[in-house]
Parts: C-alpha cells; structure tokens; sequence
C-alpha cells in the first residue's frame, strides 16, 4: 500500500449518487445490508472512480483492468450517512472488498505514508517497515492479515510475476510506475536493477 491522493468527484456525481442516496436515506437512515443492496447508487460511479484512480487498487497497488469494487471505506452500515459519498470511496479489487468487510482497523490509502508497507523480494511478501513505531507496525501487519495480501496467493504470484517480468526486461519502469506503483516505490528504494532481480529471483 502507498499513499492515494484522493481526487475530486467527477460533475454529474451529485445527481448520480448523492441525491438519490440522500433522498434514501431520509426515508431509511438506517439501512441493513439487504436494503443498502437494493439502493446501490454507488455502483454508477464505478467506471468513473476507476478513470479517476487510473485502474490502480486503493489496497493492493495494482493494476484492476476488470472486476473492480466501489469499496466504503467507512462501512456503509455503521456510517450510513457515508454510504453515498465520493470521498468515502476507495477502488479496490473485488477480492480485497470482500476481505476487508466491516473491519474497522484498515490502514486508509487516503492517509498511509509512502514508507510505512515494505516488500520481501524473492518472497513477494509485504512487511512493515522495521523503523516504523510500534503502534503503526502492529497497524500495517493487522492491515495486510485482514486484507489477506500475503495470505491470497494470488496478489503474491502477481507480484512476483511482475518482478520478474521487470528482471527480464520485457516491461520498463515507467510500466511499473503507471500499473504496479507500490513495485516500483520499492524497486527504487531497495536500488534493485534488472539485472540484480534476475540475481534474487534465480533466472
């Protein structure tokens, strides 16, 4: 995870989402999970909060180029007053929404410092950083374990395959920076060439 800046709502999201969620809301100000479903108005930002965060998951850094999530930061059902604003929005993988649930204690990608999530490279597994406090260590472990970014395989293999594509030389940094910011966060900072990723990775 690395720090998201957040950006501002796209013109027709107050007629889109806002109003009609408000005007819900002043009828049910308390939905449950099955009501919120049926008053979903959320999900006609989905296209636009996916051209506005440039595809990249709020959790897990990397490229969504399908199955993307409006994901409540704060729940929707224990702050419904939030269920329908843009800047409660976070872009996430419909594996990390489902992680991530009702948990209160995630990290906000709105909020993290750039240094605080590190990578174990040839493992491909997310750390915190060591010099960190502890509180916000045992913050960004808590956050990677109920998110399930070391724990799903796949987030692991993907990060891992895209490592080795960069040792190989057959995507560029500048790749790395557009789909995989939290990769190329880390590649500069651990000063990891190619050609010292083919040395970890053994190819």
């Amino acid at each position: 995870m690395i720090r998201v800046e957040a950006k501002p709502e796209y013109p027709s999201f107050d007629a889109d989402v806002r109003r009609p969620g408000t005007a819900f809301l002043a009828t049910c100000p308390a939905p449950n999970s099955e009501q919120f479903r049926k008053k979903n108005f959320w999900s006609r930002s989905a296209r636009e909060l996916h051209a506005a965060y440039s595809g990249i998951c709020a959790y897990t850094a990397m490229y969504l180029p399908e199955q993307w999530t409006v994901d409540h930061f704060l729940p929707k059902t224990t702050h419904p007053s939030h269920a329908y604003d843009w800047s409660n929005f976070r872009l996430a993988s419909g594996r990390v929404n489902n992680s991530k649930g009702n948990q209160p204690d995630i990290i906000d990608p709105f909020m993290v410092d750039n240094d605080w999530f590190y990578i174990d490279i040839p493992a491909c597994l997310l750390r915190p950083n060591p010099a960190l406090e502890k509180e916000n260590r045992v913050r960004v472990a808590g956050t990677i374990n109920s998110l399930r970014l070391n724990q799903d395989d796949n987030y692991v293999q993907e990060r891992c395959n895209i490592l080795m594509d960069y040792a190989r030389e057959d995507v560029s940094f500048n790749f790395l920076e557009r789909r995989y910011p939290f990769l190329a966060k880390e590649v500069a900072r651990q000063g990891l060439t190619p050609n010292a990723l083919r040395t970890l990775f053994k190819l």
